[in-house]
């Protein structure tokens, strides 16, 4: 793990350099809306919003578990502690929203998988475009092996529709030398993700046999009102990120990303039955929205102030799916750990990157394997 050492002059120098030649606009382009006018949202915060009464009537049957994850991360928090990076106590690592059912008080299994579950990881928009430049350590695969299980990513055009993304997802789950039995792979889609997969998996029904189950992270399953507002070319200046050598693919992520496309797809395709879904929602708490992502946030708060700063809530959540978690962090911490290996833009931009993400992941499959071996509901 990268230590946030001083940062020497040239490393600052270089930093001017790169703001000059318009990072800034990159940065505009990863969050699709962030050079919008700051506003108030029309309505007051609130945390005590029932949480599952007023999401659309696409997500009618959601299934609320958010008190038995809490006490698989909250045991996974505890015993783990910090020996993992960016450690928060369980209650600031969760968001309490309405009233929460009560724990089932049965003891957690931190022992190895008996599964061997994969998180199969799709990114977000442009992922392919500075991955390069993130450097991303690696440590919530190498922390899930000690525990029998693991990480990859299924690489996907990052500027390209979600229909173009479902095929590429299609055939790396085909590719993969799958062993026989129960399987193993926990389809993870982060933000625009979490769509491909959703294609993937109704359009390509022979993936099916080989998914243990899909998870939403953050996802952009119903869109996003910030992609109204954003143009393909806005999200193609990702291509210019040092290292970049993404493609604009097929032009489609933008639109592939509008609310009115997203809930036009979920009404006409429903998902199929026999694969088990997951969702898991950033409802973070105001004080930790980063300052880069804040204009965002104002911007989208114009719809609903109960945001990420750049997916609501409720467009989070898959239809009939188990709602695992809300968890307190923005869009980019949960995902992106820009400041674990860029600290001067952490200090200055994304101030609150810090999130304990492989305790986080170790617990959703815990919870995730554990609840595959309930009956289906």
């Amino acid at each position: 793990m990268p230590a946030n050492n001083p940062v020497a002059p040239q490393t600052i120098l270089h930093w001017r350099t790169w703001c000059d030649r318009g990072f800034v606009s990159v940065l505009v382009a990863m969050c699709l809306a962030l050079a919008a006018c700051a506003s108030k949202p029309l309505v007051p915060y609130s945390t005590d919003t029932p949480p599952l009464t007023l999401v659309p009537a696409f997500q009618a049957g959601v299934l609320d578990k958010r008190a038995r994850f809490r006490e698989i991360y909250c045991a996974v928090l505890e015993a783990r502690g910090t020996t993992l990076p960016d450690y928060r106590p369980c209650e600031d690592a969760l968001t309490r929203v309405g009233t929460e059912p009560a724990g089932s008080a049965m003891p957690v299994d931190l022992g190895q998988s008996g599964r061997h579950l994969v998180a199969a990881v799709v990114s977000g928009i442009g992922y392919d475009c500075f991955k390069a430049w993130l450097k991303p350590p690696g440590t919530v695969a190498q922390h899930l092996r000690q525990y029998g299980y693991d990480a990859i990513m299924l690489d996907v055009d990052g500027l390209s529709g979600s229909a173009h993304n479902a095929r590429q997802i299609r055939d790396a789950i085909m590719a993969m030398q799958l062993p026989a039995g129960e399987p193993r792979l926990v389809l993870v889609g982060y933000s625009k993700g979490a769509p491909d997969i959703l294609e993937a998996v109704v359009e390509y029904p022979e993936i099916r046999s080989r998914v243990a189950a899909v998870v939403s992270v953050a996802g952009a399953v119903g869109g996003s009102p910030l992609a109204n507002d954003a143009e393909q070319y806005q999200a193609d200046l990702l291509k210019h990120f040092p290292g970049a050598t993404c493609t604009s693919g097929d032009g489609g992520a933008v639109q592939s990303l509008r609310p009115a496309v997203r809930k036009t797809w979920l009404a006409q395709n429903p998902l199929p039955p026999g694969l088990r879904y997951y969702s898991l929602v950033t409802f973070p708490k105001p004080e930790r929205i980063s300052s880069i992502l804040q204009s965002s946030y104002d911007k989208l708060a114009r719809v609903d102030p109960r945001n990420d700063s750049q997916v609501i809530f409720y467009d989070q959540v898959v239809p009939g799916s188990t709602l695992v978690a809300y968890v307190n962090a923005d869009h980019w911490a949960l995902a992106v750990p820009i400041a674990r290996s860029h600290a001067t833009i952490g200090s200055l931009f994304v101030t609150q990157n810090d999130y304990p993400r492989e305790a986080l992941t170790e617990a959703l499959l815990r919870f995730v394997e554990e609840d595959l071996a309930l009956p289906a509901k």
